[in-house]
């Protein structure tokens, strides 16, 4: 047993041909499972009142199934005088011995001799039982037992609510069951209650009628034509007869149908939630179904009354008739049944005067043909057969459009797109087809692009004076559709007085040079509204050369005309920006090189020898606040400073240039670096709008050469003695212009003869992909490189440095002598 379910918790069973192990939940008799004495009343007399009531209908049920019973064995009878050619007394001596020689009931023998004889369905699940080793071991009545006694008590029902009785009493309480409803299907695929048992009547009232649309658990089993199961109503939220008794309770849902066609729904209720149940159960609930639409069948409208086929003939002739007044392709299908009665293909009982076959074969190859044989390509997955057969079992008309049909012309598919309509009527179906037509398809699809793309088409001869205009020209130009079309010559009217000449340039091209032309004009609309418009139109001449008409379009380009003025609005606005982003650059750059060029001359002071390197960023636009200064105070200290104001462009270079100088005048007050620093600061601070610097000022001694120095958020100067180099350490120092009050911590290095302090700028260092730390071992590896002289040193420093953001770079060279 295959089994789906869905999100809502209902499960979808598709029973397969081999059992499964298992039993059933309770075995009995033929007759109805025992249910619960009701509780003796306090009151004596309503006590004995009630419990005769119970006995009376306990021995109504007994009588009941002793003649269920009765009915069982009378119909073996009938089957022994058939196949044995004897008399009934006979016949009931045979079936009396067989019985004793077997070992079994007498009751048991009639239903596997019915068995025998049927070969249906019910058959199957007698068999199907049998074979399993639980059989053996079952006490009391066997499922064929408890279906035949529900087959025979049914067929005697005279309607639904009797045959829901019988189908609860003998075959499903004794499963468990408590409810049973019998659902007829309508065409409208609306649910109508034709019977039920177990069921409260105020339940079967309110119940009485579903419609179309409306999500229940009968409505399942028309959906997915199939049965499902609902494991339990609290967790699936579908609403049903008998919910407000048991809310918890377990649903399945079987379509009762009959040669594919579905002529209701059996709905059986569980009190509880429902377990999976073995395939023998679900093979014998869908037994009760069988029986259950044979029942519904005999009861429909549509079924003949003396069982000829009269009525069926009377409606397709009606069908048929129906079919000649429809303009479309019409095919009239009736069913095919297999040897099971299962619904194998359609018969085209015929095909309407307009019948147009895909592959064009003529309607008599097409008439009384099988529809899988003309049309094998329908069979596919929720392909045209499936519409069919579902429109056939459920009765909902079907309409599908840009269905695609394939055909064959010998081994070569030929497809074809339809609009294609089903519907049924009694035991037929209609079928209704009409083919996409590619010239109707294609002018659609002009009509669809003229009108997204706002184009309207004309045409007007030039000798009668008529104008055909479509209907998107009568919108662009404002008017309605009754309106008379504006001629050519009129065209200056209707537009702005600046571009009657434009126009009239074009009309002269079109009717006196007869040449193609085209022309932009702003139209004036009876609205009021102005629209830019371009009209395109071509001359079409006669057999001797002559102008015979005008033809062309025109496209509503108002969008595209005032993109284009904002765009040009933009590149001018644009251009201003740039041309004063070069002024703000170009003036930048100007500055810093009046105050620091890229590669100044050697200073030559007593006891050290200075030389600069500066590399400007790659990029004009990012021009920086990088400066360094060299100058001898006079107290004969030599002042060594090097800085980076943050930010680029012509605040940082103004920015550079009021530290440079201040720290110039605060030096000659003969203080150390660090108080020149914490002065610095304060003017970073308070005389400058929001500006921030980092920056390293020293002071060297020539005659002790002793070297002073303090850093403010700067790297470290760097020290080459020999083949070795090293940073100085990093002293405290926050960067200038962060916090009004800042110290700054001051160090003292003794240098040597020839050795080379370098100091710099982070531009040197700098890179996104590693840490500053890496930067500067690099720069240490290169700096402690031999070299010629200090400029060599300074070049090579450069060329080999770690940066890679082109920020601009300062680079000092100090040798000591």
């Amino acid at each position: 047993m295959n089994t789906t379910s869905d999100k809502s918790g209902t499960t979808h069973t598709h029973a397969s041909p081999r059992a499964d192990a298992g039993t059933e939940a309770v075995h009995g008799g033929p007759g109805p499972a025992q249910r619960t004495r009701p509780e003796t009343s306090t009151n004596p007399e309503a006590g004995r009142l009630a419990a005769t009531v119970e006995r009376l209908r306990e021995e109504a049920l007994e009588a009941q199934s002793a003649a269920d019973g009765r009915a069982l064995v009378e119909l073996a009878k009938g089957i022994l005088v058939g196949s044995l050619g004897c008399g009934p007394a006979e016949a009931s001596r045979q079936l009396a011995k067989l019985a004793a020689q077997s070992g079994t009931t007498l009751l048991a023998l009639a239903v596997d001799v019915i068995n025998q004889a049927a070969r249906d369905r019910v058959s199957e699940v007698a068999q199907e039982f049998l074979a399993t080793a639980v059989a053996e071991a079952t006490p009391g009545a066997t499922p064929a037992i408890r279906l035949r006694a529900a087959e025979s008590r049914a067929l005697a029902a005279g309607d639904s609510p009797a045959v829901a009785a019988a189908l609860l009493d003998n075959a499903l309480a004794p499963l468990g069951a408590h409810g049973v409803a019998i659902w007829v299907a309508g065409a409208d695929a609306s649910l109508t209650l034709a019977g039920q048992a177990g069921f409260t009547p105020e339940d079967a009232e309110r119940w009485r009628y579903v419609p179309p649309e409306v999500a229940t658990c009968a409505r399942l089993a028309l959906t997915h034509r199939e049965l499902s199961v609902v494991s339990s109503l609290s967790q699936a939220s579908l609403p049903t007869i008998g919910r407000r008794q048991h809310p918890d309770g377990g649903r399945v849902v079987i379509p009762a149908g009959t040669g594919g066609r579905i002529h209701g729904v059996l709905e059986i209720g569980w009190p509880q939630p429902l377990p999976p149940q073995p395939v023998q159960i679900i093979r014998q609930l869908e037994a009760l179904a069988e029986l259950c639409a044979h029942t519904l069948e005999e009861q429909s409208p549509h079924s003949s009354p003396d069982g000829s086929e009269a009525a069926h003939h009377a409606a397709l002739a009606e069908l048929t008739d129906l079919a000649g007044h429809i303009d479309d392709t019409v095919l009239v299908l009736v069913p095919v049944l297999d040897a099971q009665g299962r619904l194998a293909d359609f018969r085209i009982h015929h095909v309407n005067d307009s019948f147009i076959d895909p592959a064009g074969r003529p309607r008599s190859m097409i008439t009384g043909r099988h529809f899988l044989d003309i049309y094998p390509a329908a069979a596919e997955d929720s392909g045209l057969f499936d519409k069919l057969e579902r429109t056939y079992a459920t009765g909902e008309a079907c309409q599908a459009l840009r269905t695609t049909l394939t055909t064959f012309v010998g081994e070569v598919p030929l497809t074809t797109v339809a609009d294609v309509r089903i519907s049924r009527h009694a035991s037929a179906l209609l079928l209704i087809w009409k083919i996409e037509d590619e010239k109707v398809r294609l002018a659609n699809l002009l009509q669809h692009a003229q009108r997204l793309g706002r184009v309207g088409g004309f045409e007007q001869n030039m000798h009668s004076g008529e104008i055909s205009w479509n209907e998107q020209l009568f919108a662009l130009f404002g008017l309605p559709i009754t309106a008379s079309p504006v001629p050519l010559e009129d065209l200056p009217a209707h537009a702005h007085s600046h571009d009657v000449n434009s126009i009239g340039r074009f009309l002269r091209t079109i009717l006196h040079s007869q040449r193609e032309s085209s022309v932009e004009f702003r139209l004036q609309r009876p609205d009021g509204i102005t629209r830019h418009i371009r009209m395109v139109a071509e001359p079409v001449l006669d057999d001797q050369g002559r102008l015979y008409a005008v033809r062309g379009a025109c496209q509503d380009v108002s969008s595209q005309h005032w993109t284009e003025v904002a765009l040009a609005a933009t590149r001018d606005q644009l251009a201003d920006t740039e041309a004063e982003s070069a002024d703000r650059s170009r003036l930048a750059l100007q500055l810093q090189h009046a105050i620091m060029p890229p590669a100044p001359a050697p200073l030559e002071v007593p006891g050290i020898r200075i030389a600069v390197r500066y590399r400007p960023a790659e990029s004009e636009s990012l021009v920086g606040g990088d400066w360094y200064d060299s100058v001898v105070l006079p107290n004969g200290k030599i002042l060594l400073s090097v800085g980076d104001v943050a930010g680029h462009g012509i605040q940082a270079a103004t920015g550079m240039v009021v530290l440079r100088n201040a720290l110039r005048g605060l030096a000659v007050t003969g203080a150390g670096p660090a108080q020149l620093l914490g002065w610095l600061n304060q003017v970073a601070f308070h005389l400058t709008s929001n500006l921030t610097a980092t920056a390293v000022c020293a002071l060297f001694d020539p005659k002790t050469r002793t070297l002073q120095w303090a850093r403010a958020g700067h790297l470290p100067p760097v020290l080459v003695r020999g083949s070795h180099a090293q940073s100085f350490p990093l002293s405290a120092g926050l960067l200038l212009g962060a916090l009004p009050d800042e110290t700054f911590s001051e160090e003292e290095v003794q240098l040597e003869a020839d050795d080379i302090l370098l100091m710099y700028t982070d531009g040197l260092v700098e890179r996104r992909d590693i840490a500053v730390t890496d930067s500067l071992a690099q720069l240490l590896a290169v700096a402690s490189r031999s070299a010629d002289t200090l400029e060599k040193r300074l070049d090579s420093v450069l060329t080999y440095s770690a940066s890679d953001t082109d920020d601009d770079t300062c680079l000092i060279g100090i040798e000591v002598r």
